[in-house]
């Protein structure tokens, strides 16, 4: 099983809350020997979508293997005017030159979906990613991450994750591998 863990965030620094999240779940996804890997859009040089090109962009060919190669991928947002980020949604719609493939898009690719605000609004962004997924042919987790970024990090250490988001976390890293290990291909 591969899981790709796609950071929507433009955040560069080393201690942020998308770098804080990522290391969690590489770090958890690692311990029980699932294959992992983070796509951290801000070092990604996914272009502006524009279906006018003759020749796709590299950095497209590769977000495209991974994102189509991954059995499961984990979707990390921050809330930005009420929604998922621009440039998340265009790297996504760069999705688009998979559609003659046989299996197009993120067909039967289990999703889950992490997304925090400063205020309690998160869920705003769950909902945008969901609608995504979904039409791209995923299938969206059940239950879903939404952080108050101000009460994600521990009192005591703020380099860590508060123990009750870390359970959260472990929850959906729970169903995502479960769900995939006990799928059965139908023919």
């Amino acid at each position: 099983m591969k899981v790709l863990i796609f950071n929507g965030a433009l955040e560069r620094r080393p201690h942020s809350t998308s770098g804080l999240v990522s290391a969690y779940f590489t770090d958890k996804l690692n311990q029980i020997g699932i294959e992992n890997r983070v796509f951290n859009l801000a070092d990604s040089g996914i272009p502006l979508f524009d279906v006018t090109l003759t020749k796709t962009p590299n950095a497209v060919e590769l977000m495209n293997h991974l994102f189509t190669e991954a059995d499961a991928h984990i979707w990390l947002a921050p809330l930005y005017h009420g929604s998922i980020p621009g440039v998340m949604k265009n790297c996504l719609d760069w999705l688009e030159i998979s559609a003659r493939n046989s299996r197009p898009y993120l067909t039967d690719k289990t999703i889950g979906m992490v997304c925090w605000a400063d205020g309690v609004q998160a869920m705003q962004g769950i909902n945008a990613m969901d609608s995504i997924a979904k039409a791209l042919r995923a299938w969206t987790v059940p239950y879903s991450v939404p952080i108050v970024r101000g009460e994600l990090y521990d009192k005591h250490e703020p380099s860590q994750i508060d123990s009750a988001y870390q359970s959260k976390l472990n929850l959906l890293i729970q169903l995502i591998v479960k769900k995939k290990i006990e799928t059965i291909t139908i023919e």
